[in-house]
């Protein structure tokens, strides 16, 4: 396995712009969301298992999760919410292990919303989180994901505060500037960790 980045920020911060640049300097980067969606996927275990605790309804007419309805479920019922996590982490967490054995760039970026929430950094030798003010992130996340204020806020409440975050963090990409400003400063995150891999 090789050296192993852990990748963490906010909703909103512009954790997709850091690892897209991570990526485009050939670094192999794993990103946990594109996993949380592959197990669930059509014919997944992972799927059955929410078709069976909430019923076919919980899915579009495609047969895939219809991702809204269940987030509304949950957030409306802690209870659901920890039965989630306790069917899908240990997907998500096996298929993350997977990946990272086949990885073969000198160091693997592996980008996780709730990093330190879910204890992952345990899994990575660095960790960097990706931060912007939380105004900006609100804007963001709204234009970008068409979510009304107070989702993003309950979103914000399930993640750990700004200034933790940032205090955990081996690095802080400031990405408040312009997105070239954030790929330089990725530019020279990429050469400090070759350099420390060697």
């Amino acid at each position: 396995m090789s050296y192993v980045v852990g990748l963490t920020g906010g909703i909103g911060s512009g954790k997709t712009l850091v690892s897209d640049a991570f990526a485009k300097l050939g670094v192999n980067v794993i990103d946990a969301d594109v996993i949380a969606r592959e197990v669930v996927a059509p014919g997944s275990f992972g799927l059955q298992q929410i078709v069976d605790k909430f019923g076919v309804e919980i899915l579009n007419k495609q047969g895939e999760l219809n991702r809204a309805l269940l987030r509304e479920r949950v957030f409306q019922d802690p209870t659901l919410t920890t039965w989630l996590n306790a069917q899908l982490h240990p997907l998500i967490r096996n298929k993350m292990l997977a990946e990272l054995a086949q990885s073969h760039s000198s160091y693997t970026i592996l980008a996780v919303p709730l990093l330190f929430e879910n204890q992952l950094d345990s899994m990575c030798n660095s960790t960097v989180v990706v931060d912007v003010d939380e105004t900006t992130q609100l804007t963001r996340a709204m234009d970008r994901d068409g979510v009304d204020l107070n989702n993003i806020k309950r979103i914000m409440a399930q993640q750990m505060p700004r200034k933790q975050r940032c205090e955990r963090a081996d690095f802080v990409i400031d990405n408040n500037g312009t997105p070239d400003e954030t790929v330089e400063t990725v530019k020279k995150l990429h050469h400090f960790y070759i350099n420390a891999v060697k």
